[in-house]
């Protein structure tokens, strides 16, 4: 206390102490700031009481008015939920006939498709459904199981090479390199006979000789002219689309250790209003084909790596 000063630069009173010629001048807390802090305090005390605050051990403390914001999170869903049942029920309740038929229906099922697509199949199909190297192109007219809302829907439901459905649709192509079905000299000769077909390649030596090595060993799912089957989910390799890349090194590869994609089966995942939007909306983004009632086909087993 006899440090105490008066700072003469400042006018201001020291409190005493003293650190290597550095001292502190009194300058109390303005009563204002003071008065905001207790302020806080009794604020804090209040919201400690009343709303849930202390983690404990397996939860916390629920607080007087028991609210909660995963409590308020599910009462506006459920809330959604219900101002959507109606056009749900409508939905559900309808044909695709009659969906097709109501533009007003048809247009609610496009928007939850779209929400649903976009929350559920955008990461492999892109936001747009566009697809890229390995992802299925949802909106050109290249499809590998059918394009119409039958067999749309049998794809959303069972998926493909889905290992937790029996009724899965199911391609399987072999690899000719990898199984030593075929030399690499021939690999390369069907190669650019698979090229020709499409016209990406003319048809030259070696597109000759991968001729008669395709007739033998492709064809039987392919068909002759290399235009798919889709009873087998054989891809059409007589037009330009490619699931996996139609160039010399994309198409030999494919041929020399065949791809296996897999889509999950969405009828353990979704609920079947949830299915029949998503068709509609896919059904809906340009490579859709002309409306056939569902009927789920039976499983097959065939060669292919095209769209499903």
């Amino acid at each position: 206390m006899s440090n105490k000063r008066i700072d003469e630069p400042t006018g201001v009173e020291t409190v005493g102490h003293e650190w290597d010629g550095i001292e502190e001048l009194n300058n109390p807390l303005p009563r204002w700031w003071l008065i905001i802090l207790a302020m806080c305090v009794v604020f804090s005390i209040g919201y400690v009481v009343v709303y849930p605050a202390i983690p404990m051990l397996n939860s916390g403390t629920k607080g007087l008015w028991g609210w909660s914001s995963r409590g308020q999170l599910a009462d506006e869903m459920a809330q959604a939920q219900a101002d959507r049942l109606p056009v749900l029920t409508a939905i559900g309740g309808a044909s695709y006939e009659a969906i097709m038929a109501d533009q007003k229906l048809l247009s609610q099922a496009k928007a939850g498709g779209k929400a649903a697509f976009k929350q559920n199949c955008a990461q492999c199909h892109g936001s747009d459904g566009a697809g890229s190297l390995g992802y299925p192109n949802l909106k050109d007219s290249d499809w590998l199981w059918g394009g119409d809302v039958a067999s749309i829907e049998t794809t959303l439901l069972h998926g493909i090479r889905s290992p937790d459905d029996a009724a899965t649709r199911t391609a399987l192509m072999p690899s000719f390199g990898k199984d030593g079905i075929l030399q690499s000299g021939q690999i390369t000769d069907v190669t650019a006979h698979v090229r020709s077909l499409s016209a990406a390649a003319p048809v030259d030596a070696a597109a000759q000789r991968g001729a008669p090595l395709f007739a033998a060993n492709c064809a039987v799912c392919h068909g002759a002219d290399g235009k798919g089957n889709r009873q087998l989910g054989a891809p059409n390799l007589a037009d330009q689309v490619w699931l996996y890349g139609g160039n010399q090194g994309q198409v030999a590869s494919s041929v020399t250790r065949a791809h296996a994609g897999v889509m999950p089966a969405w009828s353990n995942k979704l609920d079947p209003v949830t299915i029949k939007m998503l068709t509609i909306y896919v059904h809906s983004l340009g490579g859709g084909e002309k409306f056939a009632a569902p009927a789920a086909p039976a499983p097959v087993s065939g060669t292919g790596n095209a769209k499903p």
